[in-house]
């Protein structure tokens, strides 16, 4: 279940979490209907908000839902889930990211994909999913050729890059593709005029994920030796931090310029839930009430350091302000987190050390594909306060857990 875009439901509350699943089990179950079963292992966080635009967009007049039978991820529950075409221009988008996940993984020889049998078959299963998202795209007047031209453009700008290397020339097929996915929500809903602003949103937001998974991944890179942007252009993560705070405040001022039926969901996810990804990728997440001392570090920063904004003690904004320029007059939105780059997390940067502690080793693409099923089997995907990630191993939040967060005031205001 990857993805940068992971609510937990003391944020969104009881009215915004039920949207939420609805076009969650919406993605997987237009997965299952067009593609079979075995599909709906590609059922991803950051897809689904391609259903939520095209929803929020849209007249409301229910007919983007239909009530789901039972499902052992809901407990054998009955819901009402998003389906249509936003559901189904979703799944086409994380099928054709499900094959450039595989793909990057068999370039990267993650695990058993090490070896030449298995890297051809997994390189079968990401061309048959191209294909299967192709025919789904095709069936919305989506031309997911874009996307697949993006995959593959990747690795010939990967191999060409180096020290000094702009870091958002490698970002730039990612950008494209997620350009192209926002954009066409706009013509599903009937509101062409949108197909601008969420083209510009989905550039930035794919600049977005491009730029967090290098961060997250940055460990694991370095000790398996795969290679990683970051680490390849020489770029500093104050940099990449930088370039994250623009790609999130971007996408903010991209949205105020579509119209929505409804926006109040597009707004805590785009807003806030985006911000608190570069958060949560930089290590500098603010605690707020409900889990103060239940992280791994409790209230202190990876490294025992007490909580500090991102630019220093004073949590003072990259431009000497207080104020962070984005905060829309709720002041530093990373306030509170852990001191997790410049001189006190990451050591000032990629060339002056590297993130601590290490995270635990990422498993091979079967053997994440099997965890997969286990958690779904065991509800844990959906109902554990906690879970380790089936291919990274890194720590997740089950979706619909029970979480008691009353009085939480975490959501940091703004103005939109």
């Amino acid at each position: 279940m990857f993805g940068i875009v992971r609510p937990c439901r003391h944020r969104l509350g009881e009215k915004l979490t039920s949207q939420w699943m609805a076009h969650l089990c919406g993605l997987c179950l237009a997965l299952r209907g067009d593609h079979g079963q075995i599909a709906r292992i590609v059922t991803n966080y950051d897809g689904l908000l391609v259903s939520v635009l095209t929803e929020a967009q849209a007249e409301t007049d229910g007919g983007g839902r239909r009530t789901a039978g039972p499902c052992p991820l809901r407990g054998m529950r009955t819901a009402s889930v998003a389906h249509g075409e936003g559901a189904r221009l979703a799944a086409a988008v994380s099928l054709v990211l499900a094959s450039a996940k595989v793909r990057d993984h068999v370039t990267d020889g993650d695990g058993l994909l090490a070896r030449k049998p298995v890297a051809r078959a997994a390189r079968r299963v990401a061309v048959s999913w191209d294909t299967a998202g192709a025919r789904t795209g095709s069936a919305v007047g989506f031309d997911t050729a874009l996307l697949v031209d993006a995959v593959d453009r990747q690795a010939g700008i990967e191999a060409l890059a180096g020290p000094g290397t702009p870091l958002l020339t490698i970002t730039e097929p990612t950008e494209t593709a997620t350009a192209a996915a926002f954009a066409h929500t706009a013509v599903l809903a009937g509101r062409p005029d949108n197909a601008g602003p969420l083209a510009e949103a989905g550039r930035l937001f794919g600049r977005l994920a491009h730029l967090l998974d290098a961060v997250e991944d940055l460990h694991a890179d370095a000790a398996s030796g795969a290679w990683n942007p970051i680490a390849a252009t020489g770029t500093s993560l104050t940099e990449v931090r930088r370039l994250a705070d623009d790609a999130v405040h971007g996408v903010r001022l991209a949205l105020r310029d579509a119209e929505f039926t409804d926006a109040r969901l597009v707004h805590l996810l785009f807003v806030h839930e985006l911000r608190r990804s570069v958060d949560r990728a930089f290590g500098t997440v603010p605690v707020c009430a409900s889990h103060q001392g239940g992280g791994p570090h409790g209230q202190q920063g990876p490294q025992g350091q007490q909580p500090q904004g991102p630019y220093g003690q004073q949590s003072h904004g990259p431009y000497g302000s207080p104020q962070h320029p984005y905060a829309g007059g709720g002041g530093n939105p990373f306030a509170g987190g852990g001191g997790a780059y410049g001189g006190d997390g990451f050591g000032g940067g990629f060339g002056g050390g590297v993130p601590a502690p290490q995270p635990p080793r990422r498993r091979g693409f079967w053997a994440g594909c099997g965890m997969f099923w286990l958690l779904c089997c065991t509800c844990k995907l959906c109902c554990a306060k906690e879970y380790e990630g089936p291919w990274s191993r890194k720590k997740r939040e089950g979706v619909c857990r029970d979480c008691d967060c009353d009085g939480c005031d975490c959501c940091c205001p703004c103005d939109g």
